[in-house]
């Protein structure tokens, strides 16, 4: 299966997102299809051996709408500028073609050659040039109405359509009675309401794409982040070329001064990098020959050459800038049921403008009040506020999240994670920092201690666990070379083994000598390390052990902080670890953690996950990703804290960029703020509704309560706006530490 995401053009609610998205779920070989309206954009997960992109492309446009390609941010562009040259023009327009045809009421001076008494067929003639104005404006509106009606997916642009059509209809009926001398027809006409509902409507899209843009600004953020062009070293020589011209392997050179321009390794040389964006890290990181080095990295003070090894669509920030697009595409289950909704709700107002206008007939109402109340009500009723009340509020909140370094895979995140009541944390590498230190050693063989560490470092060199570190630092201070291994294995869970200078040494906690059916004489001496607050680390040569190594870790500094504020949230927090227990409960101790699960191995952790969530339990996990995907996969929420090296990883829903366990608070802070903030939206756009369409009809009129269609026009643009207006605080959504 092949994942794409494509720029979509003419959506204009969630009608419109709500019809392409069954449609392209009905075509076979697509195996998901996720439209997003705010984003204007449709993620699709298809099977590439039976689709291709020109036919995905077809599909969208037999839909009724049109594809612009595959989305890419660094392409995107301000639409809104040439919208707001219109927009001026339009709006003069709208006050003169207003003045004219309403003027009078209010008591204004009129021209006699513009009186609609004095000169009807001047005035109407000026009327009709200036609506045709607005029908090509708005002629997008018209069209899309159409063609959604066409393909029996009627939207917003369906409403609208319908009456404009039917006022431009009637108006057109009038100015022949004029024509014809029949005067009195003046009264009759309803050219300015056709236009000033498209003028209304186009202030409506005007706005809402100035609120796109800003929920867009954390992804430009990213993707602005790696630099256009970059140095090669090609036959021994510097040349400078555009970041696509590098390719995999090419050796890329940087200055003091520069960003990195892709991810790699370091060949030569030597500097201290800002990691910051993607660490948090202020302090500068140095780096040498073997490091790693992320594009958008900023070279403080020296020179490296480095090997190209994720390039355009696979470096880390594009997988960052992937993942809080696709999040924004997929759908929370509070959006599902607005879509829903949605998806009857313009086929009903269409039913109810219908019923009324044939209501009024038969009642005996003039004509052009059946026509007017028919309008109003397609006017007054669309469901652009119900469209935007759960998408822009969710897109505003990845936004948020991602300048707050959380990156929110899927979008129903944001709608579960206020649920969270049991947090399950990992403790090395999670609530510790990971950077652990050779604490004390006790060597129960003969063998020379520096050759034991030698023996030991070499084999957890090997290791992709934290805890190898404090053996490669160890090394390196104490200048001990590493030695060759052969066979090396990781025992998930319980240890690694290999041969080095010819001797079988198995490294691991206590459950690996129960795995190799190995006799523990030295409880007493593990139990004395653990109180001192150190992970174990047994060495075995010839089924014996030979020595005992203690290893401590350092407690993240805000840990104590956080557990206390989610312990007065009556969130229960839980320790899950494959550490002995004795160690584990020292840590928990030290940041006010009662619950403690020791000595589990990774596939064990995901049957506690399991256990927890069959008590009616909502369980994060929170990990770091690797050890931990069993777990992180199986919880309601997988939170991984991580360095942002591995981003794209699988099992985990939720990434905390900054290794700071203070994010998953403000996770839970904006997950509350978007639910509330989504029920409001809802609340205002059925109460809207609620309450024009019975004033639209016509039936508050013996207390003197009714609308035309200009108004309907206005107050369907402050219902959207009250919308937009309120998604937007989720910006400002406080910390919580």
């Amino acid at each position: 299966m092949k994942k794409v995401i494509l720029k979509i053009d003419g959506m204009t609610c969630s009608a419109c997102s709500n019809g392409l998205e069954k449609y392209l779920n009905k075509q076979e070989g697509i195996q998901n299809a996720s439209v997003n309206l705010v984003m204007s954009n449709a993620l699709i997960e298809y099977d590439e051996k039976k689709l291709n992109l020109e036919q995905l492309e077809t599909f969208v446009k037999k839909a009724g709408f049109k594809s612009l390609g595959l989305y890419d941010n660094k392409t995107e562009e301000d639409k809104n500028k040439g919208e707001k040259t219109k927009f001026i023009i339009f709006g003069v327009l709208a006050v003169i073609l207003l003045y004219i045809s309403m003027g009078h009421m209010v008591g204004m001076p009129i021209f006699d050659f513009l009186n609609m008494h004095k000169s009807p067929i001047n005035y109407t003639i000026v009327l009709l040039i200036l609506t045709l104005g607005f029908i090509y404006y708005g002629f997008d509106i018209l069209k899309n109405g159409y063609k959604n009606l066409i393909h029996k997916t009627p939207n917003m642009d369906t409403l609208v359509s319908i009456g404009v059509i039917s006022s431009m209809a009637y108006s057109l009926y009038s100015m022949v009675m004029i024509f014809q001398g029949k005067h009195e027809y003046v009264e009759y006409l309803y050219f300015e309401s056709a236009a000033i509902v498209i003028f209304f409507i186009k202030l409506g899209r005007y706005l809402d794409g100035i609120s796109k843009d800003k929920t867009k600004e954390a992804i430009q953020k990213l993707v602005q982040i790696t630099p256009n062009k970059a140095i090669v070293k090609v036959d021994g020589k510097e040349k400078e070329v555009t970041i696509d011209e590098i390719k995999k392997g090419d050796i890329v050179v940087s200055h003091a001064g520069d960003r990195i321009s892709v991810d790699g390794e370091i060949v030569n040389g030597k500097a201290h990098l800002d990691e910051s964006f993607i660490t948090g890290e202020s302090k500068p990181s140095s780096k040498t020959i073997g490091n790693k080095v992320i594009a958008g990295s900023i070279n403080y003070d020296g020179y490296l050459e480095y090997k190209a090894e994720k390039i355009g669509r696979d470096s880390t920030i594009s997988q960052i800038v992937r993942l809080v697009v696709e999040a924004t595409n997929t759908k929370a289950p509070i959006a599902k049921i607005a879509d829903k909704v949605s998806g009857y709700f313009v086929p009903a107002v269409i039913i109810i403008a219908v019923l009324t206008f044939i209501g009024y007939l038969v009642l005996g109402f003039p004509f052009n009040e059946a026509i007017s109340s028919f309008v109003t009500i397609l006017v007054v009723a669309c469901p652009c506020a119900l469209g935007l009340a759960t998408p822009l509020a969710i897109v505003v909140s990845e936004g948020t999240c991602a300048n707050e370094g959380i990156l929110v895979k899927k979008s129903e995140i944001l709608e579960n994670a206020e649920k969270i009541n049991t947090i399950v944390f990992d403790k090395t590498g999670t609530l510790t920092y990971g950077t652990l230190k050779i604490a004390k050693i006790i060597n129960y063989s003969n063998i020379e201690e520096k050759e034991l560490m030698q023996y030991v470092g070499s084999l957890e060199a090997k290791s992709t666990h934290p805890i190898a570190k404090a053996f490669e630092q160890y090394l390196k201070e104490n200048k001990i070379s590493n030695l060759e291994v052969k066979e090396f294995e990781n025992i998930s869970g319980y240890g690694i083994k290999g041969f080095v200078a010819d001797k079988e040494i198995i490294l691991g906690n206590a459950k690996i000598l129960t795995y190799f059916n190995i006799e523990n004489k030295y409880q007493e001496d593990e139990k004395l390390l653990s109180k001192e607050g150190n992970s174990i680390i047994y060495v075995v040569q010839n089924k014996e052990v030979i020595a005992i190594i203690g290893v401590n870790d350092i407690v993240r500094e805000n840990a104590k902080q956080v557990i206390e504020k989610l312990n007065k949230n009556n969130i229960q927090t839980i320790i899950l670890t494959g550490d002995n227990e004795e160690t584990a409960k020292i840590i928990a101790e030290k940041i006010g953690i009662a619950d403690v699960i020791a000595n589990v191995v990774p596939s064990e952790k995901a049957d506690i996950i399991k256990k927890l969530k069959s008590e009616n339990k909502k369980v994060m996990m929170c990990g770091d990703g690797i050890n931990d995907s069993p777990a992180l996969a199986n919880a309601d929420i997988g939170v991984s804290v991580n360095s942002g090296t591995d981003i794209a990883m699988d099992s985990s829903d939720v990434i905390l960029m900054k290794n700071d366990l203070s994010k998953i608070l403000d996770l839970i802070n904006i997950s509350k703020h978007t639910i509330r903030n989504i029920k409001q939206n809802l609340f205002w756009a059925f109460f809207y509704n609620s309450l024009m369409i019975p004033v639209s009809m016509g039936l508050l009129r013996p207390w003197g309560i009714s609308i035309n269609p200009m108004f309907a026009g206005f107050a369907m643009v402050i219902s959207s706006l009250t919308v937009i207006l309120n998604s937007l605080r989720l910006k400002k959504v406080k910390k919580v530490i």
